[in-house]
């Protein structure tokens, strides 16, 4: 089956919750709908997971998997040098913070983070099991 419209979705909800992501401490519906965005986000990789499952698609777990590999360490190193340049200059800090917006569009946009990243982890293990089966 075609998966590539899934793709084509799952990017286009990255862009725009990194886009809004940087919306400054949003508030009643606005944090609903956000919120709800960045849960969103999470559906088209777990349905892509679903199809590689059953389709034995090993190139859609791979992909899947190397993507919340990479965001999740990505996202770990961001927060890490974000907490220590509190010690540097304010602009060090918002340009690691704007960074940080953009690769773990999910978790600013939503405003939980420990949501996002538990949903990332998800789709890691999922994919992992996934191929280790296969293997």
């Amino acid at each position: 089956m075609n998966q590539k419209p899934l793709f084509a979705l799952w990017g286009g909800l990255f862009i725009l919750c990194a886009g809004l992501g940087f919306i400054p401490e949003p508030s009643g519906a606005a944090r609903v709908v956000l919120t709800m965005l960045s849960l969103a986000f999470f559906a088209p990789p777990a349905l892509l997971l679903h199809r590689a499952v059953q389709e034995g698609n090993t190139d859609s777990l791979k992909l899947v998997r190397n993507l919340s590999a990479l965001s999740l360490g990505l996202t770990l190193a961001l927060l890490i040098f974000n907490f220590l340049s509190a010690l540097r200059s304010e602009v060090l800090g918002n340009i690691l913070y704007w960074i940080l917006v953009v690769v773990s569009s999910p978790m600013a946009c939503s405003g939980y983070w420990a949501l996002s990243m538990f949903l990332w982890a998800c789709l890691l293990i999922v994919s992992l099991k996934a191929l280790r089966r296969k293997a």
